[in-house]
């Protein structure tokens, strides 16, 4: 019975024939590699949250799925993650409560939407209230 085994090198001579050494860095499915060591992964561009057509800014007061508790989401802020996250940081010290940022949504845990709203403003943004 003959054996289907073959050597490393002759498998690698199967998959490169020519012997580039870029085609095999550049495989995305590629983890290590005894030719060019680690491969490190292409750096992850962070997605911008998407702005309303008209410029303004969504609060909104949500109590549903959250055990009966208000929180306010403030969607339309076309910034990067990062950027959300310094905002929300202002938000929740000057509001002296919790909050996140998820999928470009900054939730701010408690109903304060008068004070959430006149930060916001002085930062320079336009504002709606949303929802009831």
């Amino acid at each position: 019975m003959a054996s289907n085994k073959i050597s490393l090198a002759d498998w690698q001579k199967k998959m490169n024939p020519q012997g580039n050494k870029a085609a095999v860095k550049d495989d995305p499915n590629l983890v290590f590699s005894t030719q060019s060591g680690r491969v490190t992964p292409k750096p992850v561009v962070q997605q911008v949250a998407e702005a309303f057509a008209d410029g303004a800014i969504r609060i909104r007061r949500e109590t549903k799925g959250r055990g009966g508790k208000a929180v306010l989401t403030i969607t339309g802020i076309a910034r990067t993650h990062d950027e959300l996250v310094l905002l929300a940081a202002k938000l929740k010290k000057k509001c002296a409560c919790g909050g996140a940022v998820k999928d470009g949504v900054i939730e701010i845990q408690g109903d304060k939407r008068d004070l959430v709203e006149q930060l916001l403003q002085a930062e320079g943004f336009k504002t709606k209230w949303a929802g009831g």
